[in-house]
């Protein structure tokens, strides 16, 4: 990880980032915190804006939302657009002056400058020593983006063409399977980020008019999970003599990744009867290991790759998602789905923050989770198309901000990141809004769409079934902020004894994002709102919101009991039990007694 320098003061015992030499001050003079080599000396909580809002909340906690949204003029201001998006977040737990509180902490944080930083190259991911440069992938071709005084903007456009060229050749035909048949049917076997970003874009496209006409008679799976039922389901109907697989493996050597590939691969040969092309012909990569590509027998010239600045969660808008979703929609959508990505990467850099809608997202943030202590957050969005969003933005948000130190090391003495979750209304609202509404208090982000992909409306029906979706949509913010009193229960005349029980304490904040249509334009903006919201908070609270070294020992023990098993299926011994505790010892025992059904594949 990134080190100070070695004259510079060490953490101290209180757990502050530096302990202060006798006869200084802890406070800098631009009530920033300073920073040395982009590393924060002081926890953002040491210092007096975060004390400020901290001091802020027991105003806040005074206040009842229902009350906060009589004033006209708040609610006019806790709002912001950005082409064809309305952001109101005047639901709140917050008034003008928490505004403004927010306002001084991002600028004791550096946000400005951290923002900065992310978009020219900086390596603002210290423990890797590497850039974040996703915002790049959606770059114009005359953008300069530097990363080690190397301008990355033409290799991304050069990918980018070699992409459309491919895809193109896929679709019309021109390039054909062993058999001479077209391949129109894709298996794309990644995991996490080579997933979870994919599915989202290829699953809110699907009904949209354009895209579906696009994807006339094609077929797009994802192959992720290890679990063969994956396996079983990815290859339900699919035809080797049809079907192109995408391997999405930065490095090759993924263990889930490249298991279900060898898998799919044994299925492809043994489909097209051992057929020398079947793999060169049938199987592609999304890699940079290129001697790793070809001794899998893929051709490297059909491998696309992409750059270690590029975050696996954050990396849909590389090679990672354009090669699947061009061969499913055709490049000229996934054109406009970058676009989206851009016109918000813009809007991020360049609008100021009491108008900027991931900066105040990002605040609102930071206030729920550290200083009103809500370790939740729901995505809430009414439409169907987008029953993959919460997921995607699960990994994004959670991976990213589910830190435990800041920058230099030092052990966090407040609460950062929140647990994600999420469901399409108003499916959610038959599973968990019990609990939002009179359980634990959660933020939630509302989605709407003012046009419906697949407009309904039935002859005699009051409304059409997209109003009454968006009729939900309007109501569930208005129920969470305000609630129902026993004054109220009282006089519909409900009984003494269900008072209690039918009371809703309101007061539970929420934001709302209506969006015009859910295209490939606006899938890109809504995607890169909730990128940059994540990376606003992690700036904020000093952390990297780059890294993932929690994904790692969870693996490096698997590959320790997987050499177990497959020493104990092959030998028949039962397992070393002292090599492990007692209850993982009985656990792998008695999985070892089931006997192993025969291969299916």
């Amino acid at each position: 990880s990134k080190r100070l320098p070695a004259n510079f003061p060490r953490p101290s015992e209180t757990g502050c980032a530096v302990s202060v030499p006798p006869g200084q001050s802890a406070a800098f003079p631009s009530n920033q915190l300073k920073t040395v080599d982009g590393v924060n000396m002081l926890l953002i909580s040491q210092t007096e804006a975060w004390g400020a809002l901290k001091a802020h909340v027991a105003a806040i906690e005074k206040a009842h939302l229902k009350d906060l949204l009589k004033d006209a003029d708040r609610c006019k201001l806790m709002t912001s657009d950005v082409q064809g998006i309305h952001f109101d977040y005047s639901r709140q737990r917050a008034t003008l002056e928490t505004l403004d509180l927010l306002m001084k902490l991002a600028d004791t944080a550096n946000l400005s400058q951290k923002i900065k930083d992310f978009a020219s190259g900086k390596k603002v991911n210290p423990t890797e020593k590497r850039a974040a440069l996703h915002i790049a992938l959606r770059s114009k071709p005359d953008q300069v983006i530097e990363v080690d005084g190397e301008n990355v903007v033409p290799a991304v456009h050069q990918v980018l063409q070699k992409i459309k060229q491919f895809s193109d050749q896929i679709r019309s035909g021109k390039w054909v399977g062993v058999t001479g048949k077209p391949l129109t049917d894709v298996i794309s076997i990644g995991i996490g980020g080579s997933y979870l970003g994919p599915e989202f874009v290829f699953e809110a496209l699907r009904y949209e008019p354009k895209a579906k006409a696009a994807a006339q008679g094609r077929k797009l799976r994802f192959l992720a999970n290890v679990d063969p039922v994956d396996v079983a389901r990815a290859l339900d109907g699919m035809n080797p003599e049809t079907t192109l697989v995408v391997v999405v493996s930065k490095t090759f050597t993924t263990a889930e990744t490249m298991l279900n590939a060898r898998t799919i691969r044994k299925w492809l040969i043994d489909g097209l009867k051992g057929h020398p092309d079947a793999v060169s012909k049938h199987m592609v990569a999304v890699s940079t290991a290129l001697p790793l590509v070809k001794d899998f027998g893929i051709d490297p010239n059909n491998a696309f790759g992409f750059w270690d600045w590029v975050g696996g969660r954050y990396s849909v808008s590389s090679a990672v998602g354009v090669v699947p979703l061009s061969l499913q929609y055709g490049f000229d959508t996934v054109e406009q789905f970058l676009a989206g990505l851009r016109n918000i990467d813009e809007h991020f850099l360049s609008a100021p923050f009491r108008s900027n809608i991931p900066v105040l997202m990002g605040l609102l943030g930071v206030w729920n989770s550290s200083f009103l202590h809500c370790a939740t957050r729901a995505l809430l969005p009414y439409a169907q198309a987008l029953l993959k969003f919460a997921p995607h933005i699960q990994q994004v948000d959670m991976e990213s901000n589910g830190k435990r130190v800041a920058l230099d090391g030092t052990e966090l003495d407040f609460e950062a990141g929140e647990i994600n979750f999420g469901e399409p209304g108003t499916n959610g609202q038959h599973s968990f809004y019990q609990l939002v509404h009179q359980g634990r208090v959660v933020p939630c982000d509302f989605v709407g769409f003012c046009q419906s992909q697949f407009p309904v409306e039935l002859p005699g029906e009051p409304v059409s079934n997209h109003d009454e979706l968006m009729s939900n949509f309007f109501a569930q913010p208005d129920a969470l902020a305000y609630g129902k009193g026993p004054a109220e229960l009282k006089a519909e005349g409900v009984a003494e004894s269900l008072i209690s029980h039918k009371t809703f304490p309101g007061n539970r904040p929420s934001s709302s994002l209506l969006l015009q249509r859910l295209d490939a334009f606006q899938v890109g903006q809504l995607l890169a709102i909730f990128e940059h919201r994540t990376v606003v908070e992690g700036f904020v609270w000093g952390i990297n919101s780059f890294d993932q070294w929690g994904v790692e020992l969870g693996k490096s023990l698997a590959t320790k009991v997987r050499k177990e098993l497959s020493k104990s299926r092959s030998t028949g011994n039962a397992i070393d039990a002292a090599a492990y505790n007692p209850s993982t010892a009985a656990l792998l025992t008695r999985y070892l007694q089931s006997k192993a059904p025969a291969s299916l594949l």
